[in-house]
């Protein structure tokens, strides 16, 4: 009897009987992949099972110690988590080959061996590598670890030990030997993955997860695979760089706002608590301009740079490094139709320095006067921070906790911060206020050189 199989698109998950070049579903292109249909159910055509050990109990029954959260020992990564590792959760922990996931893991599992068992599994890894990973990063011989690639394996062993922790690196290594696919396939993927989700669910056991990721930055694998999981958290970085932030991309459990600061060192990855100087070069250069942006509750200055050229061709380039091109496309938009400058016959390139990724709209004053200083080929004065909405009518808006920016900005030394005139900002001390209503009186901060 001939095996039946069906197409499964590996970015969405829709399933369809014959192969088809674009999915219906989500529009991509080339992602349908042919796996193996499931056997018929013998419950009969719904494929439900009738009864079973599951009983609805009262919400008020439910204890808050069910859902207690548990330190990882490393600060950052608990800001990211929020506040800690929820028992039962399944953590997904995604980034760049190279850039320090399992280096992340592994000293997160020795931190976490005083609160109970830790299994580390490698599917990619021998023992005696672990055990060389360990020792740099000073992991006690007390983690339990094991090189295995088998999800029943796994399961088996997790059965058998009653681990508090279980740590998979990584999840395209892992296999389910009832399915004929290969390994690191959409079908062998969702199925480890929903594996490891009953194991932590009915353990009562946190699972962290690594998984590798596509040339487009995506978790590598069925899209399914982030919704699948309690926590996304995504390792950022040039992995020719030493600076690591880690940030989440969804977290039933937290808020998705807060990013991590690491370093990698020689003996591994090091908490970055204090951001001063990290994203600023402390010059007030043409084309420059200092903002500060908030992640969760932190607020980072972050020095945003312009260079304008004049271009050879009939449409200029907008390039945006650690931005959205949109944004900057709009904010250019708004300085020649409101601001009165001269911008499209010129190559506009902007950049936030450190590798930092911009989204707050806060900083939106902030790349418009570093973009307007290279047309004035102006600098702004020394020791100056600049916030600030940008709207389409050039007028300067307020922004969110804009009093905790401006404190900030105060603590690490700067004099003047340029802000929006609706700002109501009593008690800011230490620093000058330059209160400007529209887009044209903030041009009037510039400086002669």
């Amino acid at each position: 009897m001939k095996e039946k199989t069906k197409f499964v698109c590996g970015e969405c998950g829709y399933e369809t009987v014959k192969w088809l070049g674009c999915c219906p579903s989500c529009g991509s292109w080339n992602t349908l992949e042919e796996v193996s249909a499931p056997a018929p159910s013998k419950s009969g055509g719904s494929g439900r099972t009738l009864g079973g050990g599951s009983r609805a109990v009262n919400l008020a029954s439910v204890t808050e110690t069910d859902s207690i959260r548990i330190s990882t020992g490393i600060s950052e990564f608990d800001r990211v988590l929020g506040g800690g590792v929820v028992a039962g959760s399944t953590i997904l922990v995604g980034g760049d080959p190279g850039i320090g996931k399992s280096t992340l893991l592994i000293q997160a599992a020795s931190n976490l061996l005083k609160n109970g068992a830790v299994l580390y599994v490698s599917g990619e890894e021998s023992k005696a590598q672990l055990k060389l990973r360990a020792s740099r990063c000073g992991v006690s011989g007390e983690l339990l670890i094991m090189t295995e690639t088998s999800i029943d394996a796994i399961e088996a062993e997790v059965e058998r030990l009653k681990p508090k922790f279980l740590v998979i690196d990584s999840i395209q290594t892992m296999i389910s030997p009832e399915l004929s696919n290969a390994t690191g396939s959409v079908t062998q993927i969702r199925e480890a993955t929903t594996s490891l989700t009953r194991i932590a669910k009915s353990n009562n056991c946190a699972v962290f997860i690594v998984g590798h990721v596509t040339k487009e930055g995506a978790i590598a694998g069925p899209r399914m695979l982030e919704h699948m999981v309690d926590t996304v958290l995504y390792f950022e970085g040039d992995r020719h760089d030493s600076l690591r932030l880690l940030r989440a991309v969804k977290n039933r459990f937290g808020s998705t706002n807060e990013i991590g600061i690491f370093e990698m060192r020689q003996e591994g990855l090091a908490e970055v608590e204090n951001t001063a100087g990290l994203f600023v070069t402390g010059g007030n250069d043409t084309g420059c301009a200092v903002t500060c942006i908030m992640e969760g509750n932190r607020p980072i200055l972050v020095e945003v740079q312009s260079l304008l050229n004049p271009t050879a061709f009939s449409n200029p380039r907008r390039v945006a490094a650690g931005m959205d091109t949109n944004r900057l496309m709009l904010l250019i938009a708004v300085l020649e139709r409101r601001g009165g400058l001269r911008i499209g016959d010129k190559d506009v390139y902007t950049n936030a320095v450190g590798g930092i990724r911009i989204d707050d709209r806060g900083a939106d004053l902030a790349i418009a006067m570093a973009v307007a200083g290279s047309v004035f080929d102006r600098p702004l004065p020394e020791s100056t921070v600049v916030i600030g909405e940008l709207s389409l009518t050039g007028e300067i808006r307020s922004v969110d906790r804009l009093y905790n920016r401006v404190q900030e900005c105060a603590r690490l030394g700067y004099q003047n911060a340029v802000v929006p005139a609706s700002a109501k900002l009593r008690g800011a001390e230490g620093i000058n206020l330059i209160k400007v209503k529209y887009l044209r009186d903030a041009f009037l901060t510039f400086t002669d050189k």
